[in-house]
């Protein structure tokens, strides 16, 4: 495969060792400096493009691949409010997108433990859930997106609670979300439900980016070739 970084910071350094690792070829890396070369020629000869930034560059990098009809990978997070428009344009120009809050293998098998633990819970009132998010000090978002969307599968299934905080609120109603940063530190998860009796945890932890890195090459292995908007669930064969 052909591939362009959309991004070239530590994240997008890994990933490029792991594409060449798996024997592709890097055609460009974009960044703040050189971003007039994401362009029509360049993209035509491309299969496809990951795009790991920031959250306030990461739409209109995605608009950018998907107006000059380039498969996109997109792992950056804390931009999703504008996240039906960018599908809604992907379907206009018959593109190709896949997103994920989290392409770590790993984390992806974790979403769906935490599905079917939340449904289990829904009917133990007694037990008061809340989550734990780290990550290292160059993070940018707060919470992380991984905890959004384990926050968001919770929230479906558990009675009670109407939406997510990141910090304690003392309403019951309120699903806490617990964010440290600290340095290094690639990232863990917990979901915890605890009650007078005793407590359930689930947690993943990283040990490195590099699973990180894996996902987004098999994402854009996955997505070469294809048209629509896909996630992670798609490329592992997993959920429902």
């Amino acid at each position: 495969m052909k591939i362009i970084l959309v991004g070239y910071g530590k994240m997008g350094r890994i990933i490029e060792q792991t594409a060449l690792g798996r024997g592709h070829e890097i055609l460009g890396r974009i960044d703040l400096h050189n971003a007039s070369e994401l362009n029509a020629d360049l993209a035509a000869t491309a299969d496809a493009a990951i795009e790991f930034t920031g959250p306030h560059s990461a739409y209109d990098n995605v608009m950018k691949c998907l107006s000059l009809g380039l498969p996109v990978v997109c792992g950056s997070t804390g931009w999703l409010e504008r996240y039906e428009e960018v599908a809604a344009y992907c379907r206009q120009q018959a593109g190709s997108l896949l997103y994920a809050s989290n392409f770590s293998v790993g984390v992806n098998i974790f979403f769906e433990i935490n599905k079917t633990l939340a449904r289990l819970m829904a009917g133990h009132p007694g037990y008061e859930v809340s989550l734990r998010e780290v990550h290292h000090t160059q993070k940018k978002d707060a919470p992380s997106g991984t905890a959004i969307t384990l926050a968001e599968q919770v929230l479906r299934s558990v009675p009670g609670k109407e939406k997510w905080v990141n910090e304690e609120t003392g309403l019951a109603s309120d699903l806490v979300i617990q964010s440290e940063r600290i340095d290094p530190y690639p990232g863990l998860h917990t979901v915890r439900y605890a009650s007078a009796i005793d407590e359930i945890r689930i947690t993943h932890e990283a040990h490195s980016r590099d699973g990180f890195a894996l996902g987004a090459v098999l994402a854009a292995e996955f997505i070469s070739g294809r048209k629509g908007i896909f996630s992670m669930k798609d490329v592992l064969g997993i959920g429902d």
